[in-house]
């Protein structure tokens, strides 16, 4: 063979490899934007009452970035481990944690009231703010955020609400929304203080 024709088949040969990286390429950012686009619309107007008896609504922590976690006092494993990662990623932030709010949404309303969050919540930072609310309310919030739960609670139950022993099976995400109350950022469970606040400084200078 030629040392032309060697030449020529390099450089089809190379031709083709350009070829196929760029297509690839170009199919990956579709993959991306679509995934994107695929995400749904998280979060929205809410009224629910805080673990002082205030009526508040989503107006009430506009200007901040919120987090919200969403579970239940008796809860035994889950939302203790949720909540105490919430509290030490704002502990890391310094002083940016005075433009952080953290919303803890009960789900189990029958039991968590105002007064049972009041205690509950001040076990984890003085920062986090306990909200229940009506069933409907609940409803509501948990439909806006894609949350699932799901009560144990037997309906014959004739024992008053609070002596009632049940567990309520939910999701355990934690939101980050930003100052204009808008979805920024979905943290799993098992996500670490560190990666939390890092992401949350992170999100603070990317809107600054």
């Amino acid at each position: 063979m030629s040392r032309f024709r060697f030449g020529i088949y390099v450089l089809l040969a190379l031709g083709l490899v350009i070829g196929a990286v760029s297509v690839w390429s170009v199919y990956e950012n579709r993959q991306s934007v679509r995934q994107a686009s695929a995400v749904p619309e998280l979060g929205g107007d809410f009224r629910l009452t805080d673990h002082t008896g205030k009526s508040v609504t989503q107006a009430d922590y506009a200007g901040k970035y919120v987090l919200i976690f969403f579970g239940y006092t008796f809860c035994p494993d889950v939302c203790p481990t949720g909540l105490q990662t919430v509290a030490s990623a704002l502990d890391e932030l310094g002083d940016d944690v005075d433009r952080v709010q953290p919303l803890f949404v009960s789900v189990d309303p029958l039991r968590d009231t105002p007064d049972v969050m009041a205690e509950y919540v001040d076990a984890f930072h003085p920062r986090m703010i306990g909200l229940t609310g009506t069933d409907r309310q609940i409803r509501d919030i948990a439909k806006a955020y894609r949350v699932y739960y799901a009560s144990g609670r037997d309906p014959d139950s004739k024992t008053p609400a609070a002596d009632d022993d049940y567990l309520v099976s939910h999701s355990a995400f934690t939101y980050l929304m930003g100052p204009d109350t808008k979805f920024r950022f979905l943290f799993p469970h098992g996500t670490t203080p560190e990666q939390m606040s890092e992401k949350i400084r992170q999100t603070i200078a990317a809107d600054s």
